[in-house]
């Protein structure tokens, strides 16, 4: 089943479920019109679960930003909020990378490149990134190699 299959199907169990499940049928509706857009703005429909994941990645980064500024200015209700919702987006990503993996697969590229300072930062991220796409943050991802590379 694919991704946006297992979207639709979640959907319809939350939509039965009534009260308990109203944040996760909102959350679902979001990333369905989110996933929606970005087929329209590409002019194609995502017949794989790559882009959907992309478009999903993309949903969680915004909502971690927003988590940092609501936390910023005091709002612990909408934390939570947010929080509630990253949980369930996170379901329908891959099984996220952990720090020490992300590390030894930066650690590889960058003894595969040869890459020795900050000056190298730009050819190390262009082999990690697509290795980590969906299942790292990139923030994260450019700490690492920005650590390795000692900048």
């Amino acid at each position: 089943m694919s991704l946006k299959d297992r979207l639709v199907e979640d959907m319809k169990t939350a939509m039965k479920a009534k009260e308990e499940g109203k944040v996760r049928l909102s959350v679902i509706r979001m990333a369905r019109a989110a996933i929606k857009y970005a087929e329209i703005d590409k002019k194609t429909e995502f017949n794989d679960d790559a882009p959907v994941v992309e478009v999903l990645a993309r949903e969680v980064k915004m909502r971690r930003d927003a988590i940092e500024q609501f936390t910023n200015a005091n709002r612990p209700d909408k934390v939570q909020e947010l929080n509630e919702e990253v949980a369930i987006l996170m379901e329908y990503l891959p099984q996220q990378l952990t720090e020490g993996e992300i590390r030894e697969i930066a650690k590889e590229i960058v003894a595969e490149t040869g890459a020795q300072g900050a000056k190298d930062l730009g050819k190390v991220m262009g082999i990690i990134t697509p290795r980590t796409k969906g299942r790292a943050e990139g923030k994260l991802v450019n700490q690492i190699v920005r650590e390795l590379l000692g900048s």
